[in-house]
């Protein structure tokens, strides 16, 4: 998925910011926090698109809401309310933990398994391909998905390993197939 040319702008900015504050974990966990809360209510965004509220009920509403928030990522909302660009939230927040995900040499992983990965699973996993892409680690994300018969498909970025058992019978199919013609 490809991130829009402003949503990159404004996560370089954070980025650029979080590194001079020393704080892009705590940005990190925030901005993910506030994207949570946004895809938990569909009405926010209809809140937010509203003509007939006003640009300071909205920045009020972002005051009493998430006030816990740093100043940095309070400041972030509310100028996205005065340019009408809350709607690239989910874009800004994926571009930001992505460039500071490259900055660390972490690499974000999708993992499909018949079972739950136990922990010791996990790390052999994050081991292995941690060394095979060059990244310092990997955060993994397990899904279980019983399709796949055994075996495991891992989806790093736009990268996908596939050692499933049922891509291993598509194989075997195809030649059998392609065999008798």
């Amino acid at each position: 998925m490809s991130q829009s040319a402003v949503a990159n702008r404004y996560a370089i900015a954070l980025f650029e910011l979080g590194t001079e504050q020393s704080n892009l974990p705590q940005l990190e966990e925030e901005l993910t926090a506030v994207r949570q809360v946004f895809d938990q209510d569909d009405t926010l965004l209809a809140f937010f698109d509203n003509p007939r509220v006003s640009k300071d009920d909205q920045k009020q509403f972002v005051r009493d809401v998430f006030k816990d928030t740093t100043q940095t990522v309070t400041n972030l909302l509310f100028v996205l309310i005065d340019n009408g660009r809350i709607n690239d939230l989910d874009n800004i927040v994926t571009s930001f933990v992505d460039m500071k995900n490259e900055a660390r040499g972490i690499a974000e992983a999708v993992v499909y398994s018949v079972h739950a990965l136990s922990d010791e699973d996990k790390e052999r996993i994050r081991d292995t391909f941690a060394k095979k892409l060059n990244k310092n680690t990997l955060r993994i994300e397990n899904i279980v998905d019983e399709s796949i018969i055994g075996g495991l498909k891992v989806r790093v970025g736009n990268q996908i390993y596939d050692g499933t058992v049922a891509r291993k019978l598509q194989r075997i199919e195809q030649s059998v197939v392609s065999a008798n013609k």
